[in-house]
This record gives structure tokens, sequence and C-alpha cells, in this order.
């Protein structure tokens, strides 16, 4: 008694969550809002933003650069004092005080106008970032059939909570009319027994799958960044279109289309540029710089104390101005040794070069096979799904001829107890392969890169 008014609560708390929201939770709902806020996605976001980044970089070491600065010094020396040397007469100086101050505004710029090693960098930085797009969308795919996957592991945990309900009903009045039968003396006490047995475990199911709807349901809310509480009602409905494939046209548009492919090979061949920028580091290359400044003045004034008893002073202040003062200078720059530097470069290039290499090949090879295990699974789900109704067909009309049976007395409660146990077995069956067949189906789906 106390397993059933939990199975009831469990139920009421359920459909008051599933009435707190208006809107239905769909597959495709499910999986834009996997796309917006898992971390998933988010990862896949920053690792284009990432190679961006590095593309910004590489354009730095091409494009020319400008800097502006004003500068504003100024020194002071006290108590200068030294001496003048003629033949053999040593004259001293007077002791002196210095102080100058100057103004400088200027712009200067640098530019690698020929520098082959920073443009193939840039080329492989381009590549980098295509393939990290291409990266971002093949995440994406994964995200939206995970996505899939559990919203059908929580449809099929309701559809099987709601046939295991159904059968915890029909156990509980099979008892009562075996219990009934055995006050008569119709059946033995082993009957009872037997039936007593099967209403407790269909007990014990009901509450597991009511149980593993909510777990369910927390697993879905965790993949797309919502809380349990906030999920809703889910559609339930599992309507299928069964549809053939051609093995040979699969392939074909997998090998065009999937992004986790075309990511594999923008990735060789930006390592491959990568490798050939490390090598042409060792190559001179020429720059251009220059520099402008505008008004700079200079300010000096010195005071001699020509007594040498700090009595008289002498004071002089100069001031020079400039209008304008421009330079400019080419460059052949050649770095003959950088300390093992370059060599450095060119080794972990080439390491990059030979794993992008061998993720290329992994990644074509197994195309293949993805695809072909792909078409299995989906060729499987449907012979399961065709199997399922097939065989819920025959056991719903096996019970309607069992129960014609009884009712005539040419069966007894066991037979029709049996007959029960197997539609319930097939409905479930057929439940099962229904989400398996819409599993499949977006696992072809991913396989082709849609």
């Amino acid at each position: 008694m106390r397993m059933m008014l939990r199975t009831i609560a469990v139920l009421s708390l359920i459909g008051a969550a599933r009435t707190a929201t208006a809107e239905t939770l769909t597959a495709d709902k499910a999986v834009e809002l996997a796309l917006k806020r898992s971390t998933a996605a988010i990862n896949a976001d920053l690792g284009v933003l990432d190679a961006r980044g590095g593309l910004y970089g590489a354009y730095s070491g091409v494009l020319p650069s400008v800097s502006a600065r004003l500068t504003r010094s100024g020194s002071l020396s006290t108590h200068n004092t030294g001496s003048q040397l003629f033949g053999a007469f040593t004259i001293p100086s007077d002791p002196y005080d210095s102080e100058s101050y100057s103004t400088t505004p200027q712009i200067s710029g640098r530019w690698n106008v020929l520098d082959l090693s920073g443009l193939s960098s840039v080329s492989s930085a381009r590549q980098g970032l295509r393939a990290a797009e291409m990266r971002r969308t093949a995440s994406r795919q994964d995200i939206a059939l995970s996505a899939r996957r559990q919203f059908y592991e929580v449809v099929k945990a309701v559809r099987l909570s709601d046939v295991s309900i159904r059968a915890l009903q029909l156990s509980r009045s099979d008892e009562r009319r075996v219990r009934a039968l055995f006050e008569v003396g119709s059946v033995s006490r082993s009957d009872l027994l037997k039936a007593q047995v099967r209403t407790a475990q269909s007990q014990l199911d009901s509450l597991t799958a009511i149980d593993n709807i909510t777990i369910q349901r927390i697993s879905l809310g965790t993949l797309i960044g919502v809380a349990e509480r906030d999920l809703g009602d889910v559609d339930t409905v599992l309507n299928v279109q069964t549809q053939s494939y051609d093995p040979a046209a699969v392939l074909a548009e997998a090998a065009k289309n999937r992004p986790d492919v075309k990511a594999a090979e923008l990735e060789f061949k930006s390592a491959g540029l990568g490798l050939r920028a490390a090598n042409l580091a060792r190559l001179p290359y020429i720059s251009l710089s220059g520099s402008a400044e505008y008004n700079p003045f200079r300010t000096t004034s010195s005071t001699v104390d020509s007594g040498g008893l700090g009595t008289t002073f002498l004071s002089r202040s100069v001031r020079n101005e400039t209008d304008r003062v421009v330079s400019g200078s080419v460059a052949l720059n050649w770095d003959i040794f950088s300390g093992m530097s370059t060599e450095s470069r060119i080794a972990s290039a080439r390491a990059k070069l030979e794993r992008a290499r061998d993720t290329r090949a992994v990644a074509l090879r197994n195309l293949e096979g993805e695809v072909h295990e792909a078409l299995l699974a989906h060729e499987e789900a449907l012979e399961r799904n065709r199997l399922g109704q097939s065989a819920y067909e025959s056991a719903a009309e096996n019970l309607k001829l069992t129960q014609q049976k009884y009712n005539v007395g040419s069966a007894t409660i066991l037979e029709l107890i049996d007959a029960q146990v197997q539609l319930q077995r097939a409905e479930s069956d057929q439940v099962t392969a229904l989400a398996a067949l819409r599993v499949a189906e977006a696992q072809l789906d991913r396989v082709r890169g849609r």
C-alpha cells in the first residue's frame, strides 16, 4: 500500500512539473538550447576566437606598425669643474651649473616589406582559422546528436513508465480475480501466490520506471543547461517515417560535407604552411623604418662662478627650435644565428605537421567505417521496429482470442495472464525500438555531416 501511495505521489509531482510550463519541449528545442548553453558549444566558439587571435598575431609580422610619442626630458648638473692644458700651462676653468629641458613630439613606423616567413605564417594562421570553424561545426553536430539521444531517452522513459503503470493496474486486477477464484476453489494457492508475486514485481517495475524518468530528465537538463524543474512537459510522440539509403550516396555525401574531415584537411595544410614559415625564417628579409619629429625644442641655461668665491656670476640661456626632422631607412636583415630558436621552431612545426597528417589519415580511413556502422544501426533499428510492431499486433490479437476463450471457459486465468504479459512486453519492446530508430536517424544525419 505504501508503494502504491508513493507511486501516486511521484506521478502527481511529475504532472505538476509538466503543467508548470506551457511550452512543450521538443527534440529541436532541446538541440537549440544545447547549442546555446552547453559547455562544449561555448568551448567551440572560444576555439574559433583563439584561432582568430592567432591570425591577428600573424598579420602583425607583415603589416606596418606606427607609434606616436611625446617626450619631455630634463637634466641638471651643479658645480661642474675642469681644466684646460696649453703646452706646459694648466688653466683651471670656473665652476658652473647647467640646466636643460627638451620637448620632442615624434611619429615612427616600421614595415617588413619582404618577409617570406611572415607571409607564410599568415597563410598558415588563415587555414588554422578555417579549421577551427570546421571544428566548431563538427562540435555543434556532436552536441545536437547528444541532445537528441538524451531527449529520446526521456521519451522512452516516459512511455515505458506508462506501460509499467498499466501493467501494475492489470496485475492488481488479475490478483483480485485470482483471489476470488481461489476463495471458491477454482484455482490453487500456488496460482494466487504467483499472482501476488507478479503484482509485487509490477509495483517494483513501476517505481523503477518512474524514478528513471527523473534521472533521464536531470541528464537532459544538464546537457542543455536547464534545471530539471524548468524542463516542463516533453513531447513523447515517436512517429517515424521509414526511409532507405544508398550506401554509396551516403558515403559520398559524408566525404563532401563532414566538417571534421574538412577540419583535418585544413589543419594539415596549416601545419605545412607553418613548417614552411619556420624554414623561411633562415632567409634575410627587408624592412622599412622611418620617424618624424615636429617642432622639437630644447632650452639650456648655465651659471658660471667667475670669481671662484661665489661673488661674481655669469649667466647664459640658449633655446633651440626645429620645424621638422624626418628620417628613414631601408634595411636588409639576416638572422644568421638565433641561438637555436629557429631550429626549435622548425622542429615544433615538423611535429605538428606529422600529427596533422596522422589525424587526416585517421579521419579519412575511419569515414567509410563510420558510415557503414551508422547504416547498419539504422537497418537494425528499422528491423527491430518492424518486428516490434508485428509482435505487438500478434500479442494484441492473441490477448483478444484468449479473452474470448476465457469468457466461454475454454482458457484458464493463467493463460489469460500470460497473454496480457506478452502484450505488455511487446508494447515495451515497440517503444524501445521506436526510440532507437529516432536515435539511429539522428546518428545517420551526423555521419553525413548534416
